[in-house]
């Protein structure tokens, strides 16, 4: 049986809009637009974000690291911020949104 995804909570989506917010420096563009961001989970205030990187050595990553957790801690409710980096799955034009491929002149 296939698993159900939970639906987001009103301090998930919060705490995504917040990310919103957070460009990455090189590229202007946002951290959800680049399609970074692969979930945000939020237990007793408690936020947990699972995101990548464009690249494995990407120089700018403690930036956006402390960039990222301000974003978050910055919405009511949310006491502390862990961000679990991954590099599964791959991050690659995919997933980011038309809004990001445009800005950056990409056609697909």
């Amino acid at each position: 049986m296939a698993e159900q995804l939970k639906e987001p909570t009103k301090l998930e989506n919060d705490v995504m809009d917040a990310l919103s917010e957070v460009l990455d420096p090189e590229l202007g563009i946002d951290m959800v637009n680049l399609g970074l961001i692969y979930g945000v989970t939020v237990t007793d205030g408690a936020c947990q974000i699972t995101m990548t990187l464009t690249t494995m050595g990407c120089p700018i990553g403690d930036i956006l690291n402390d960039a990222i957790t301000k974003a978050a801690e910055s919405v009511v409710g949310i006491t502390s911020c862990k961000i679990d980096l991954v590099w599964e799955p791959v991050w690659d034009l995919s997933r980011m949104s038309r809004y990001a491929k445009v800005a950056l002149g990409i056609h697909e």
